[in-house]
């Protein structure tokens, strides 16, 4: 079981090498299918990303043993996004325009947002009381 608070495979990335590996993984493949072999390979893109030494441990840490007995990778699996989502930073840039006096429509147009977008945010947050 993964103590990564990252979703998914990237969870499991980051328990063999580091959030901070696990995070420029997103950042470059997120939301995409990749395929990852068992063995790191030089001018795969991850080789190319974080290093033959990371990429390696990546491979064979994510390799599994098929029916045949040999190394299987993993194959057309989707990249989390994680907290480099496109959303998700939008929010966490309205949510930090909110808690610095900005109103719906300040921060709706700072975060890139629709103005509706805000108001269900607020609307989801318990600890903001009175909202207008």
């Amino acid at each position: 079981m993964s103590k990564s608070s990252l979703p998914g495979l990237l969870a499991v990335i980051a328990d063999i090498a580091g959030k901070d590996v696990a995070l420029e993984i997103a950042r470059s493949r997120g939301g995409t299918r990749v395929t990852i072999p068992a063995r790191a390979e030089p001018g795969h893109w991850l080789t190319s990303l974080v290093g033959m030494d990371v990429a390696d441990r990546i491979c064979r840490g994510l390799a599994t043993i098929n029916a045949d007995g040999r190394l299987d990778g993993v194959r057309d699996e989707v990249i989390p996004l994680g907290p480099v989502s496109v959303m998700r930073l939008a929010r966490q840039r309205a949510a930090k325009a909110i808690e610095n006096g900005a109103s719906a429509r300040e921060a709706a147009r700072e975060a890139g947002l629709h103005e509706r977008t805000i108001w269900r945010m607020k609307a989801k947050d318990k600890n903001q009381g009175e909202l207008f």
